[in-house]
């Protein structure tokens, strides 16, 4: 079993995050080392202490193994975990029972598993998992979530360059979790822009990890105070941090998807605070 990549994000403040350049802007919130073949990665963000990461099973499966960091007997201890799959057709194992997980479904794995691993149907088309983990205070059951189970939202329209489609897969009317909400967003063609009216939500921190896009293509994230703006230029299968002082919102230079993943003390998915464009400096 290989060694997990792990890295540690720690918390900044929006005072200081006025005086980053692109350097420190991309340091501190872009996570650009996801999807890397039989190796599990994990990214441990201070906000909420939710863990980014993905398994990419090709030569073998790859084992949610625990870090030193996290002091625990087993990885999901005193955590719980959701898994959405962005690649061919593969199998999550916990505790010897098999989830199949097709492309763009999703699994909740409740606090208390102790065997976790990734396993590929296919090695020339393998699964791509992505991970968020963060802290549990109870058990909930395992769920298998696939895009026929979820909410969907049909949001925005092409005039504004907004036309998507929301797929809320693990928020509190689909599954029961201790903090921890995902699901993805897929953008219509000739629509770029995402969460427009750009929001924040002092109680949750948000991750976006963007994928589906070409090769050639990018997505400019916009983030920090409404009032003191930053962006990051981020490519396919690459993820942006955001603190619950900052905004998220993204335009693409065509259209793509974005996973988000939400944790903190608040479920309920509708509680933001929306800025319009022109609020925005």
């Amino acid at each position: 079993m290989s060694t997990p990549i792990f890295t540690n994000r720690y918390a900044t403040h929006p005072d200081d995050v006025r005086h980053y350049d692109t350097d420190e802007l991309r340091q501190h919130f872009l996570l650009d080392n996801l999807m890397q073949p039989d190796v599990l990665v994990l990214n441990y963000t201070h906000y909420e202490r939710m863990l980014v990461g993905s398994a990419v099973p090709v030569k073998g499966p790859v084992v949610l193994a625990t870090v030193d960091a996290l002091k625990a007997a087993y990885f999901l201890e005193r955590r719980e975990l959701g898994v959405i799959n962005i690649g061919g057709k593969g199998v999550v194992l916990v505790d010897g029972v098999s989830y199949p997980l097709d492309n763009k479904e999703a699994l909740y794995v409740g606090m208390g598993a102790r065997e976790v691993s990734f396993h590929s149907d296919n090695a020339t088309t393998p699964a791509k998992f992505y991970l968020n983990s963060t802290p549990a205070h109870r058990n909930y059951p395992n769920a298998h979530i696939t895009m026929a189970q979820c909410n969907v939202l049909h949001m925005g329209a092409l005039e504004t360059s907004n036309h998507r489609d929301i797929y809320q897969l693990m928020i509190r009317d689909v599954v029961q979790t201790c903090q921890l909400q995902m699901g993805l967003t897929v953008l219509k063609p000739g629509s770029v822009w995402n969460t427009m009216p750009a929001h924040q939500h002092d109680r949750r921190m948000e991750a976006y990890f963007y994928f589906d896009l070409g090769a050639d293509q990018q997505v400019c994230h916009f983030m920090g105070e409404p009032q003191q703006t930053r962006h990051i230029w981020v490519g396919s299968e690459q993820a942006v941090v955001s603190p619950p002082w900052s905004i998220h919102s993204g335009c693409g230079t065509s259209n793509y998807a974005f996973i988000w993943g939400m944790a903190g003390e608040n479920l309920d998915y509708h509680d933001m605070d929306k800025f319009p464009a022109s609020s925005l400096r």
